[in-house]
């Protein structure tokens, strides 16, 4: 579900079926990340993720088109590190800040709060968009399939 927010900023919530430990290991370490970093139609070895979690640690990724072959690469600096609460970083080349809640809802799932800031117009089209729900899908059926593995 997409959320209103200002101009250069974009929301989305996603209910996990996993808890929320669960949830915030899948998106904050390589070996997870390399399971679904990305949209449909994309693949990130996990050679190409950095992950210093810790506040001015680097976070990168380089994306690879499953088509082209063409790679994407991302390279960001961790702000706020509050294990299983809340994680953010600020993108180096654009300055996009992403926050990421995660809401612990009582019953074995979990809410996550993405939240971008200062996104440049190309970023917000509606493909871009489109391509950010698909990885948020992917990390969505991902971390459920963890937590069944886990029971």
């Amino acid at each position: 579900m997409t959320i209103p927010s200002a101009e250069g900023d974009f929301t989305v919530r996603h209910v996990h079926q996993a808890p929320r430990h669960l949830v915030f290991t899948c998106l904050t370490t390589p070996e997870h990340l390399a399971e679904f970093w990305g949209p449909t139609g994309t693949h990130t070895p996990l050679r190409n993720i950095v992950v210093d979690l810790r506040p001015g640690g680097a976070f990168e990724t380089t994306m690879v088109n499953d088509g082209s072959g063409e790679t994407y690469t991302m390279r960001a600096v961790y702000v706020e590190v509050d294990p299983p609460r809340f994680v953010s970083w600020r993108e180096v080349e654009s300055g996009v800040l992403s926050e990421v809640t995660f809401v612990d809802l009582g019953d074995g799932t979990t809410e996550v709060l993405t939240t971008q800031r200062g996104l440049p117009a190309w970023m917000r089209t509606p493909e871009a968009r489109a391509g950010w729900g698909t990885a948020l899908d992917r990390a969505a059926a991902y971390t459920a399939a963890q937590a069944r593995r886990n029971t």
